[in-house]
This record gives C-alpha cells, sequence and structure tokens, in this order.
C-alpha cells in the first residue's frame, strides 16, 4: 500500500551564530554564550565594514536583519557584539548535523549548509507520530550538538519550509494540506516562499496583501503582471501544491559556489572584484579542502531590478587556485556587466574532477607553482588558527566593502 508523502525541513536556528558560540563554549564552558546577548557574525566591527550573516535573538528585538551592513547594526545597537565569520567551524558542524539527519531515512537533500529536507514517507513508523518523531530529532540535536532547529512536517517540501518558518527558535510545527487555510492563508504575501521584494510590490499594487489573497486571485490576472510561468508557479505555492522530489543535491563533482547579497548596490568594478576575491576565496579554499579541481569557472549577478544573468569559461586546465578563479572571474565580470548597479554577485565553478586525474600542465610556471603552495599553506594556517589569521591586504582597508570570507552559499527549491 502507498504511504502518504511526509517531509521534514530541518532549519538551524542563526546558524553561525549558534555554531559560534558552541565553538566557543566547546573551547571554554564557561564563555559567554553569544545567543543570549546582541551579538552577529558578520565583518570587522572595528572596520565598521562588512554585512551581518547571523544575528542572535536579542539582537533582533533592535531591529538587526541579516544582509544588512554592519556599520548599519552598530548604529541600531552600539553594544552589538560581531564576531568573525569562521567557515571551517561552520562546515564541520554542518557535516555533524547531516550525520544525524542521515539516521532517520535515506533520502535526505541538504538543502544548503543549515538546511535540509527528509522524505519520511517510508521510515515514520519507526519513530513514531510525525510530531513526536520531529521532536525527538529536535532534542537530539540539542542533546548531542549544542544548537537548536526548527522543524516543519508537510506533505510536500514547500510546506515543510514554510512550517520550519513558524514560530522560533527551537520549535516543531506542522502544515498539512488540512491546515493551509489557517496557517498560512493569513501570512503575509511577503512570507510565501518565492516571493521577493519586486513580486510582493507588484502584487500589493494590486490588492493582494495575504497568501489567501493570492490564492483566491484569478490567474488570469496574475499572468499578465508577473509573467505566466512565474504567475503560475507563486499560484500553486499560495495553495500548497510542489511536486518535487527530496533527492540527494548536486555531489561534489558537480560544482561548488559561493554568492552574497551586497549591503548596498554597487556600480564601480574595482569593488565589484574585490567581492569577487572574497568569494574565489571561499570557493578555491573548499576545492582544495576536497581535494578537486574545476574546469570551468561561472559568473553570476543580479541587479538592483533583479535581473539575473551569468557568464562563464572553460579553463584550458583544470584549477584549485584562488588566483586562478579570481583572474578568471574579473575578466567574465568585465565581459558581462553593464555596470548597472548590482545587488548579489556569485562565483561557481563547475566540470569537477579529483585532484591526480587531469592532464599535467607542461607549461605551468614557477610563479603558478609557487602561487598554489602559499594558498595550500594559507588553508592550513587558517583551519588551524581561524580564517581571519591570514588575510589579503586589499581586505585591510577601511574602504573595503566586504569581509575577505563574505561569500555565502545559495540555494532554492528545484
Amino acid at each position: 500500500m502507498a504511504t502518504e508523502p511526509l517531509i521534514f525541513h530541518i532549519d538551524v536556528n542563526s546558524a553561525y551564530l549558534s555554531w559560534e558560540s558552541v565553538r566557543r563554549l566547546e573551547e571554554d564552558s564557561s564563555a559567554l554564550d553569544l545567543r543570549t546577548i546582541p551579538s552577529a557574525v558578520g565583518g570587522d566591527a572595528s572596520l565598521r565594514h562588512g554585512i551581518v550573516l547571523a544575528k542572535s535573538t536579542p539582537a533582533k528585538a533592535f531591529g538587526i536583519s541579516t544582509g544588512e551592513s554592519i556599520s548599519q547594526a552598530l548604529r541600531k545597537c552600539p553594544s552589538l557584539t560581531v564576531v568573525p565569520a569562521r567557515f571551517d567551524v561552520y562546515l564541520k558542524k554542518s557535516e555533524q548535523l547531516m550525520e544525524i539527519l542521515s539516521d532517520y531515512t535515506p533520502d535526505m537533500e541538504k538543502f544548503s549548509i543549515d538546511e535540509a529536507f527528509l522524505d519520511m514517507s517510508s521510515t515514520i513508523h519507526l519513530f513514531g507520530p510525525p510530531l513526536v518523531a520531529a521532536n525527538r530529532i529536535r532534542e537530539r540535536i540539542w542533546r548531542e550538538l549544542g544548537f537548536t532547529v526548527n522543524i516543519g512536517v508537510a506533505p510536500n517540501k514547500l510546506l515543510a519550509k514554510m512550517a520550519s518558518d513558524f514560530k522560533k527558535p527551537n520549535l516543531c510545527h506542522t502544515l498539512f494540506t488540512h491546515e493551509i487555510s489557517s496557517k498560512m492563508w493569513p501570512l503575509p504575501i511577503g512570507d510565501l516562499f518565492f516571493v521577493g521584494h519586486s513580486a510582493r510590490k507588484k502584487l500589493e499594487g494590486i490588492g493582494i496583501h495575504t497568501i489567501g489573497e493570492l490564492a483566491s486571485c484569478s490567474i488570469s490576472h496574475l499572468k499578465p503582471l508577473l509573467g505566466e510561468k512565474y504567475a503560475l508557479l507563486i499560484h500553486d505555492y499560495a495553495w500548497g501544491i510542489d511536486s518535487s522530489p527530496v533527492a540527494e543535491r548536486e555531489s561534489f563533482n558537480k560544482g561548488y559556489g559561493n554568492s552574497t547579497t551586497l549591503s548596498h548596490d554597487i556600480d564601480d568594478f574595482d569593488v565589484a572584484c574585490q567581492v569577487l576575491l572574497s568569494l574565489s576565496e571561499t570557493v578555491g579554499a573548499r576545492l582544495r579542502t576536497d581535494h578537486v579541481m574545476s574546469d570551468c569557472i561561472c559568473v553570476e549577478i543580479k541587479d538592483w531590478n533583479f535581473q539575473t544573468r551569468s557568464h562563464q569559461i572553460t579553463l584550458n586546465n583544470p584549477t584549485d587556485s584562488t588566483a586562478v578563479i579570481y583572474e578568471n572571474a574579473c575578466k567574465l565580470l568585465k565581459e558581462l556587466w553593464d555596470r548597472t548597479p548590482l545587488r548579489l554577485i556569485g562565483v561557481r565553478t563547475t566540470k569537477i574532477s579529483e585532484e591526480g586525474y587531469f592532464q599535467l600542465n607542461l607549461f605551468e610556471s614557477e610563479h603558478t607553482r609557487k602561487m598554489k603552495e602559499m594558498e595550500k599553506a594559507v588553508d592550513r594556517i587558517r583551519s588551524k588558527f581561524g580564517t581571519d589569521s591570514v588575510k589579503r591586504a586589499s581586505f585591510l582597508k577601511k574602504d573595503a566593502i566586504v569581509d575577505h570570507t563574505a561569500g555565502r552559499g545559495k540555494s532554492g527549491i528545484k
């Protein structure tokens, strides 16, 4: 007999801030828990640059939001404690989380570094009623790993993700089909997954302010406003319709990438290249950590009108070098960008091969070999002493727009 679909969405509460707090408490049990005070993970507070990557619940009370500039956050809360990002720590904590989650079902999709979907349809009978099982997972994560999560329980990925965004932190919520009208439809239209700022403004302009009002609106009214494909998608979402399966995300041999939403729109090429350097730093480090190489580099940009474009290049020889990724990313940006102010910049490497299984470059220069050794040495130092133990000089300038590790992964429901 076929079982009804049952999907869990696990979302770490203020992931980077929580993981940094756990790290500090692991090293010193008497350390101040950053989650109990106004605090944020981001750039250098002394230089007042960079963006807020994660904030504590007390910081949220001051109106501080993820993605805003550190300088703006400090104006809202002068006593805000700002700590630098440590992506080596976050990757480790993410791996520990995924290891626990894999105990509950073989059908797991790592959605991002701090989120995952579990298809519990065929295994839920082993763990009890859905909400009981979800709470057991939540409690186990807290007990064994020391941080909290929200878990959404629903018949599909969309509703599970919506449910996990209900009241936080450290809670489980259901959003079954019969609960859509009472739990989801009263929410603001901007809370619906995939409805961004631009679409929200357009919908509010025709009197649609809640998800329920979108659900009751005729598709014929939405298509001219939003385009046929997007109108159909979000109308289905408003009704809780989503058929996307829980499937393993792209494995290591598909690609590595990072992107960052900028604290303010930029139209200066040199500033944009500094962002590319920050992104190339983290992408290159991840390639080297996994002992893989990339044959293809892609740059993606989104402007202030939310128009997205991308451009890519195939290399003559695979690379894991930050310098090579950065150099080619700058070339791609120069060819792609018309200087319309940018809101997001991303770098992605694809066509991945394991180290040792690529053609030897006979024309590699001594400088290139030394550069590779230098980058590996920096990786080792950062792994041992923290991400901020080594910085490029360009990120020490007072006018630096981003921190040297400001790049963040991005993902969306597929």
